[in-house]
């Protein structure tokens, strides 16, 4: 599968759909879920295309490590620090990745079962 350039994330990052914004940097964007799983559910998606964490290559690995410090950032902004937050990325369709461009989904202001799914 190659990247597709029309998924909703991309045309998300173009501003062709709109999204409540809650970050962005020259690296990021991150954005409230339109369908939330949890009082706050925020994606962070990197401005950069890249289809899934599986195609993420050695040369990613500062952006990798970015997305995760701008969700943890994200929780904390959004006042959820101390209670806790669950991140997750699904990686490809039988992990329930549903658009494929990497994104990390922050979520919290609700109990968590482990494991999840």
């Amino acid at each position: 599968m190659t990247y597709d350039p029309t998924n909703v994330f991309a045309r998300i990052l173009r501003r062709e759909i709109p999204a409540q914004f809650v970050h962005e940097d020259e690296f990021c964007v991150a954005f409230r879920d339109v369908s939330p799983q949890a009082p706050m559910h925020i994606l962070v998606v990197p401005k950069r295309p890249i289809q899934s964490l599986a195609d993420a290559v050695p040369a990613d690995a500062s952006l990798l490590g970015h997305l995760l410090l701008t969700a943890a950032a994200v929780a904390r902004e959004q006042g959820m620090a101390e209670q806790g937050s669950r991140v997750v990325i699904n990686n490809g369709a039988g992990a329930g990745q549903s658009v494929f461009h990497l994104h990390v989904h922050v979520m919290a202001g609700r109990p968590f079962r482990w494991p999840p799914g």
